[in-house]
């Protein structure tokens, strides 16, 4: 379907009144034109009639973006996205349903505008989860009615939102942070300048040799222990292994049946197995 929007009107910064002017200059679809359009578009793949259908929509993607316009980001880019959530609407639109696109197309383009704002307001992910996303974009609009909140106004909106008052006050902290540069710029010697978190958070990582030194010791752990399990009998060595090395750990009654002895006798058989690996390889690698 993307071969079918080559003419769409370009969404560009220094145009956007040039590009609001034309497609509201676009006439909207009655129900039966949009339903015959659709009807089209489903049984014939009919590219044309998809694009009839989003150039007459592309001004309700405009008045939802404008409901966005306090995370400070470019209104353009709002309603690219936002005319991309249009075209894939159009794209999964059943007219048999019996409801009109606008209706439909609601959930697409508010969607795609919530992702390119979690991506790019601000440069900590502020919500990461589904909960957090949906509480992100409700405190959001509970702010602008509320300010500045006082304790009975977090607990208005964690009541609201079904949600904790620490999930709230998390949540307010995330949004009224700033962004920091993490390395020092240019003119960062004024003293009325934050110091930049380059100065004095630690790299924990490990160097070169360190992980060279715990790669060494993972491969010489693993060699102690392999010739550990070798020295045990078979059965030992198995209910060590299913027991204690393996992903899906087995029970002592499933090793019981397995053996045809009760589980306490796996029991024992496990305790001593440990004790003479532990005896081998030390207590550290058990």
């Amino acid at each position: 379907m993307a071969n079918s929007y080559n003419s769409l009107p370009a969404v560009t910064t220094g145009s956007l009144e040039a590009y609001k002017a034309r497609i509201n200059a676009i006439p909207v679809l009655s129900a039966d034109e949009e339903k015959a359009l659709a009807l089209r578009l489903r049984e014939k793949n009919d590219l044309d009639a998809a694009r009839q259908l989003v150039l007459a929509h592309l001004r309700f993607v405009v008045r939802i973006a404008r409901g966005y316009s306090g995370y400070g980001l470019p209104e353009a880019d709002l309603i690219q996205e936002g005319n991309i959530g249009l075209m894939k609407a159009v794209k999964r639109f059943d007219p048999a349903v019996g409801v009109r696109l606008v209706s439909f197309a609601v959930h697409w383009i508010r969607a795609e505008m919530h992702e390119y704002i979690l991506r790019n307001w601000r440069i900590a992910k502020v919500a990461t989860t589904k909960a957090q996303r949906k509480l992100f974009f409700n405190l959001r609009s509970s702010k602008k009615r509320l300010g500045w909140f006082s304790n009975e106004e977090v607990d208005a909106v964690a009541r609201d939102l079904g949600v904790s008052r620490k999930t709230v006050l998390e949540m307010e902290q995330r949004m009224s942070s700033q962004d920091t540069s993490f390395d020092i710029r240019e003119h960062d010697d004024n003293d009325a300048v934050p110091q930049a978190p380059v100065t004095y958070l630690k790299d924990l990582r490990p160097g070169p040799a360190q992980e060279i030194e715990e790669l060494e010791n993972a491969a010489f752990n693993s060699s102690k222990l392999q010739q550990a399990l070798s020295a045990l009998d078979e059965r030992s060595r198995d209910i060590i292994v299913q027991r204690w090395l393996s992903e899906k750990k087995a029970t002592l009654h499933q090793l019981a049946e397995k053996y045809h002895v009760s589980a306490e006798r796996i029991r024992q058989l496990e305790k001593s197995a440990l004790k003479k690996l532990r005896n081998t390889v030390g207590p550290v690698l058990l």
